[in-house]
């Protein structure tokens, strides 16, 4: 069976050296279609042939093996199954074929108080630990596939056997977890892990800012095992990194680290959460992202550290591959390397700049980076480095927040969750959603 699995991953590996032509043609709408429709593939095609999860990534890498698949990743690929039956690439009966496969095998597969652990064997269920002592529960990871299960509840909504099933089983799964054991025996702290061998011994807590917020939203909408809105204001608003509302490149910044951190902080949460008009006593969220966004933009306009292609048309820094591994690129933390996730999921935040982006990354970078699962991870023309791997917390955010620009499909699902209208009320957040004024 692993020969044959091998078998398949290597046959379906990105063929970037037979990229496709250029397109220069293409009207806007057209391709951003296409950049979804081909970014889908790594979710479709490429998903693990049992479970149908998302693999973590296209290459064999930092010894991950070939069964590794991805919680977090598969929740972002789950979303974009459903972008993709609500725009016919795939038929609705294929979708819940295989979301029903994804949801059987995730019943069967390890989980700890509910609560999934960060990788899986993709054919086993069994975990696969992180790191040494990552060998449990990760209750982010969890998150983020919940976000994207509770869509799924949301869309197939028909009448039928199958899909009545697959509501079922979602709503099992979901209503499994047990985010309050994460409290650690009620205290007012969240914490990221726990493992039945090394217990709470990584010790993380979840403070903010990052890309943490939607644990808490799920953690207080839970209907059996809900936080206490105390834990969300005694621990991931209590940081030295959550509160700034400094300027950076004329840009207020109300939240996080110092020019933003990485992009992926103001896109994980908000793939289903609508950050439209979404306040509480901390920040307005969509004003807390577009200026993350355009910090980071901004940076890599005015380029201070002078690295060869950054323009308002190649932009966008965060978390990736690169030329030395892998590393948490920011304004701050600059190596020339250039990931096209962060421009493409800021689309909502800024869509002009972000289509100038694909553009570039389209019209004039495609011949290196435009592969069979849309474009790879990163690139440096400052190094002529350009990346053959994807990553699937990477491809999914591109689908989902592309779609939330179009037509706001996602968060339309998402939001209109009665328990996570529940959750944000406990939260004591403010949001059109619940004032039955919906965008």
């Amino acid at each position: 069976m692993m020969k044959q699995l091998i078998t398949i991953a290597l046959a379906v590996l990105p063929l970037i050296t037979q990229a496709q032509p250029k397109k220069q043609s293409l009207s806007d709408t057209a391709l951003l279609e296409q950049v979804q429709k081909q970014t889908f593939r790594y979710f479709w095609n490429f998903a693990h042939p049992v479970s149908g999860l998302a693999r973590e990534r296209s290459n064999e890498s930092f010894s991950y093996g070939n069964e590794v698949v991805t919680t977090g990743g598969s929740g972002f690929g789950i979303m974009a199954i459903i972008v993709a039956a609500d725009r016919h690439w795939i038929t609705r009966d294929e979708a819940v074929k295989r979301l029903l496969k994804i949801t059987g095998f995730l019943w069967k597969a390890d989980s700890y108080h509910g609560v999934f652990p960060h990788w899986l064997n993709g054919e086993t269920g069994k975990m696969i630990p992180f790191s040494r002592k990552d060998d449990g529960g990760d209750l982010v990871e969890t998150s983020f596939l919940m976000q994207g299960l509770l869509c799924v509840r949301q869309y197939f909504t028909a009448n039928t056997p199958d899909e009545q099933n697959l509501r079922n089983q979602v709503t099992l799964l979901w209503e499994g977890v047990e985010w309050n054991w994460h409290t650690r025996g009620g205290m007012d702290l969240l914490y990221w892990h726990w493992s039945p061998n090394n217990g709470w011994s990584m010790n993380f807590e979840l403070r903010g800012w990052n890309e943490t917020l939607i644990t808490y939203i799920l953690g207080a909408s839970s209907p059996k095992y809900a936080i206490d809105a105390r834990v969300y204001h005694n621990c991931f608003a209590q940081s030295n990194h959550f509160k700034n509302g400094k300027s950076f490149y004329g840009i207020t910044l109300p939240l996080g680290f110092d020019y933003g951190g990485p992009l992926f902080f103001a896109q994980y949460s908000f793939l289903g959460l609508d950050p439209r008009g979404l306040t509480d006593r901390y920040a307005d969220y969509w004003q807390q992202n577009k200026n993350h966004t355009l910090i980071n933009y901004t940076h890599c306009v005015r380029n201070p550290n002078h690295f060869k292609g950054y323009s308002e048309r190649c932009w966008g820094l965060t978390a990736s591959d690169n030329y030395e591994g892998y590393n948490a690129h920011s304004p701050d933390n600059d190596l020339g390397v250039i990931t096209p996730t962060a421009a493409l999921s800021s689309f909502p935040y800024t869509p002009e700049q972000s289509m100038k982006a694909v553009r570039y990354f389209y019209d004039s970078v495609g011949a290196k980076i435009w592969g069979d699962y849309g474009f790879t991870d990163a690139f440096s023309e400052q190094k002529n480095w350009y990346a053959t791997s994807y990553l699937a917390i990477d491809q999914g955010p591109e689908i989902v927040m592309i779609e939330n620009y179009r037509t706001g499909l996602l968060w339309k699902l998402f939001m209109s969750c009665p328990e996570v209208q529940s959750g944000l009320r406990k939260l004591d957040f403010k949001s059109p959603w619940l004032n039955g004024n919906e965008k």
